[in-house]
């Protein structure tokens, strides 16, 4: 029997993957199941998911957001660090996962996790509307139309019968480009010219932006709807006024973290007197049906805030599938 010292010393050189290796594993990842099998775990207590971790960086040049995670139905650990590098003009946003064993606690990959965090943040909020939405929701809308808007369209496109796919961004004004790529992507997609026309009468309403402050009004919803909105690096960053979330049924992708990480959930427990006790529940509880499903007497807001967890679930999942095609080389 190898001793876990032994084990340790033969432990193989860990996979540096950068992005363009990335890119041609992502079709063969079942994006969908790693996911869903995380949240279990962490249903389970298989999984640990830690707070996520601000750092300023010194004189205002930016900050780095580390996302930590077990998962120990895998024997795998690690962290996510996505650095905001302030520059004139647009920041630079990169992000790179480290990926150990638990077993020998050496490193298993090294990945740049650029692609990685769309394709897991729009899986995230694909689970989310599978499990909200209404089975008959026909009317679906898009705010944003950057890679994370075309990811969100390419997960949530099968998940519902739906009849209108209504996307609205500024951009698409100018960018005929990027219009004719998303309406491409299916048939069913038309380019709104205002947030309100875009979200009449949708079903489920996904906000995909970068934006830190409200990008929709609550008001230019004509029925009761499922919101999803997403995080990103801006401070206190948040896609609705978070004076509307007494006005909601809250679910989030993980109660214990999200509600203090979220600007709009962080702004509302101290301007609004809004409690994290009003989430109805998480994706962990979804996963396993404890928590109550959504009535629809008023509007849903699903906040995910990118878990540490989701990125070894989908970093472990990468490193299973070039472990084999390695081995096979």
């Amino acid at each position: 029997m190898i001793s876990l010292s032994e084990e340790t010393q033969v432990a193989p050189t860990p996979f540096i993957v950068h992005e363009e290796e990335v890119r041609k594993a992502l079709p063969s990842l079942d994006m969908r199941g790693a996911l869903d099998d995380m949240f279990a775990a962490l249903g389970e207590d298989e999984a640990v998911q830690p707070p996520q971790t601000l750092t300023l960086f010194p004189r205002g040049a930016g900050d780095f957001i580390t996302y930590l995670g077990v998962l120990a139905k895998h024997d795998v650990f690690g962290a996510k660090l996505s650095p905001y590098v302030a520059q004139p003009g647009a920041p630079i946003v990169t992000a790179w996962t480290a990926l150990m064993s638990m077993r020998t606690g050496a490193p298993l990959m090294w990945c740049d996790s650029a692609l990685l965090t769309t394709e897991r943040t729009a899986g995230t909020t694909a689970l989310a509307v599978d499990r909200l939405a209404r089975a008959s929701s026909e009317r679906l809308a898009i705010i944003g139309s950057g890679s994370v808007a075309l990811a969100h369209l390419r997960h949530v496109a099968p998940l519902r019968e739906w009849s209108e796919i209504r996307i609205h961004s500024p951009r698409l004004a100018s960018e005929r480009e990027r219009a004719d790529a998303m309406k491409a992507l299916d048939a069913r997609v038309r380019i709104a010219e205002t947030v309100e026309e875009c979200v009449r009468d949708a079903d489920v309403v996904m906000l995909c932006t970068s934006s830190g402050t409200p990008v929709l009004a609550l008001d230019a919803l004509t029925k009761p709807a499922l919101v999803t909105s997403i995080s990103t690096n801006v401070a206190r960053a948040h896609e609705i006024d978070p004076a509307a979330l007494n006005a909601l049924d809250v679910y989030c992708d993980y109660r214990q973290t999200t509600p203090s990480s979220a600007g709009e959930m962080v702004i509302a427990q101290e301007h609004h007197g809004w409690s994290p006790d009003a989430i109805r529940g998480d994706l962990a509880e979804l996963a396993r049906g404890v928590c109550p499903a959504p009535s629809y007497e008023r509007s849903v807001f699903f906040r995910s805030i990118g878990l540490g967890l989701e990125d070894i679930a989908v970093a472990h999942a990468l490193h299973v599938h070039l472990a084999k095609l390695r081995a096979s080389a």
